[in-house]
Formats: structure tokens, sequence, C-alpha cells
């Protein structure tokens, strides 16, 4: 098997285009069409990684954090970064990074967190936006329903819950050919009114070269006619953070310890208490301070997240109980999650969890 293979996999759980921009994800190191040895998953590329990998045989490495996040200009081992690149590359061991891909998933790193923590309803916290494109097109009515198939085969057509949503009107198309064309209805240099419908589908931006593909290779006429938008609407399936509630309100302080042991915490840093109960409770595994307004927003009673500054706590405004409770710990059964969903979509095949800790962050 090429690592190619088992980078489609990993693709098909969390596309890359759902990756913020700022991000640098993907395959870091290596070439894909080397034949995969075994897969090892971890939280953090670092030399005692690559030193695992090397121990148990794995020329791929898969990790949540991307080693590689700014440019490298040199690559002497000076730091821990060019030292980790370089002993990679010495053993032929590929790298490749999932991050915000898996953040932005509605099955990812905050779901994987709302189920650690028993969270029912939930719900993305901050959708992502720009990211439906609309497709407009014309046909004649023989073609509509393989045409439509053919998009939905594609990608087209999802919305929250449910598949195949496409809106169809009818109308009429005009149309004259000249002398190098050949026309579907009519006959070159004949005006042509016909019978068409319009039909209009939207999907995810990334999947528009597979949209433009089923539109060509399945429309019925010579020159097909259509458009493409830039949707505002948000994506309630894809983008940071969750909200859920507990199946039990507890007192903040039960809440808080709760959370220390569900999560292994080595501490937790929050804001005062409002002594009030927790329900509702928002959460983005990282660092998260930019959704606390998302959070009071959505009427959240806690919002746990990581790496928050000293003036950020003040941002709670009594509203909630902010809490950080470690960047590693927030995300810390990412790993496991794609172990199992590689474990289950590749077979009699080595996908081995790292049993490094890479937390750097100790407490006393």
């Amino acid at each position: 098997m090429k690592i190619a293979e088992i980078l489609s996999r990993l693709e098909e759980m969390a596309p890359l285009a759902y990756a913020e921009d700022f991000d640098n994800v993907g395959l870091l190191v290596g070439d894909s069409n080397t034949e995969a040895t075994g897969v090892l998953v971890c939280h953090d590329t670092l030399e005692s990684v690559i030193d695992e990998a090397i121990a148990k045989k794995c020329n791929l490495v898969v990790c949540f954090h991307p080693i590689l996040f700014s440019g490298l200009k040199k690559i002497t081992g000076k730091n821990y970064v060019e030292r980790t690149v370089i002993k990679a590359i010495k053993n032929d061991i590929a790298i490749y990074a999932i991050h915000t891909a898996l953040d932005n998933h509605k099955q990812g790193v905050n779901k994987i967190f709302c189920n650690a923590l028993g969270l029912t309803n939930t719900k993305i916290l901050v959708p992502k936006q720009n990211f439906i494109q609309k497709l407009v097109t014309y046909t004649i009515p023989e073609n509509v329903e393989e045409l439509r198939n053919a998009l939905f085969d594609a990608g087209a057509g999802k919305i929250g819950n449910y598949e195949d949503c496409s809106f169809n009107s009818k109308g009429i198309g005009t149309y004259m050919g000249n002398e190098d064309s050949n026309p579907q209805v009519g006959e070159r240099f004949e005006f042509v009114e016909n019978d068409e419908i319009k039909i209009e589908v939207t999907f995810e931006k990334h999947l528009q070269g597979k949209i433009l593909k089923a539109l060509f290779r399945n429309h019925a006429y010579e020159e097909v006619a259509y458009e493409i938008y830039n949707l505002e609407n948000q994506h309630q399936n894809i983008g940071l953070g969750m909200i859920g509630e507990l199946t039990t309100e507890m007192p903040e302080h039960d809440f808080l310890q709760f959370v220390k042991e569900k999560m292994d915490c080595g501490g937790i840093r929050h804001s005062q208490f409002l002594n009030k109960p927790i329900k509702k409770v928002a959460v983005l595994g990282g660092s998260g301070s930019f959704a606390i307004k998302n959070a009071i927003a959505s009427g959240a009673d806690a919002f746990l997240t990581a790496d928050l500054k000293y003036h950020q706590f003040y941002e709670a405004e009594n509203k909630l109980l902010l809490a950080d409770i470690g960047h590693f710990e927030s995300e810390r059964f990412t790993k496991n999650y794609i172990v199992d969903y590689l474990t289950k979509k590749i077979s009699n095949f080595a996908i081995i969890l790292s049993q490094e800790n890479t937390n750097p962050v100790k407490y006393f």
C-alpha cells in the first residue's frame, strides 16, 4: 500500500480544505508514492516520536499539530523542529499533519471533546463562512434526472442532515448555433426556443472540480451554460468549537472537578464563580480565546478551552464560567480517534498509537 492511499483515507475523514487559512496541513515531509510499512499516530511530531516510528518500523507519522508551521530558511539542526525534520528525512519517514482540518469537522476534535464530557444536543459553536458555493445550470427535461444524480454523486446537494437537495424550475431557453456548432436540439443557424429546466444545487467549495467534471460529462448540451456563486451562508456542519448540554446540571465546583477528571487535567484556570448551575457547555479544543463572545452569545453556562491570557478572563463579563483546561488536555483524545478511524478503514495493516507524551507543559 502506498502512503498516498492512506493519506486519501485521512482526507476522506478530514478534507484539507476544511483547515484554516493560517494552518499548514497535509504531507509535510516525505514522498507519498513510497510503500507504507506502518503508521504511527501522535499528537506532536518530536525527535522522540521519530525514534518511536523507527523502532516500530513505521514510515508514516500522522500527527495532529504540524511540526512545520512557518517557513524554514535553513535546516541545520539548531532547534527541535529542524532536528525532527532532519531525522525524519534521514530515515525515510513521512510526516502528515491534520490539525484544523479535523478541528473544523463536525465529528472531529470538538465532538471528541464533547463525547468525553457526555454532552448531548451538540452543534458547531463558530460555523465556517464563505465555504459554500451554488451551481446553477440549465438542461432539457430528458436530461434532468441523469444530470442531477451525477451532481449529487459528486457531492452537491448536501444541506445539514439532508442529501440530494436541489431546486428545479421550468423555463424557456434560446440559442442559435454557428457553423462550428452541433446542437442537441435544432440546426445550425436556427434560432431555437426550447423547454428547459433550471437546476440549482449547493456544494462545499473544495468540491468544485468534481462538480464541474460531473456537469460537463453528463450534460446534454454541447455548450454547457452554468453559473457558480459564492454564498455567505454559514456551514452548520463545519466550524470551530461546539456547544452541548450535560445530562444533569452541576454546581460550578463539581463541574470543574468533573472536567478535571474526564480530561485528566493537571490544573484548571478559571474565571470567578457566578454561583449558577452549569448545564449548557461550550468547548473549543486548543487556543480558543477568539470564541469567548460566541460562547456567551450561544447562552453557554461555561466555556472550556485553552491558552487564555490574563486579561481574557475578564471577557467572561460575569456571563459564564470561563475555564482554561490546558491545550494538550483539550485535545488529548484526538490521536485515539484517528487510530480508530484508520483501523476501521484499513484492515490488516499496522496502525499504531504513539506512546510518547508530547505535552510540553508540566504541573508542579
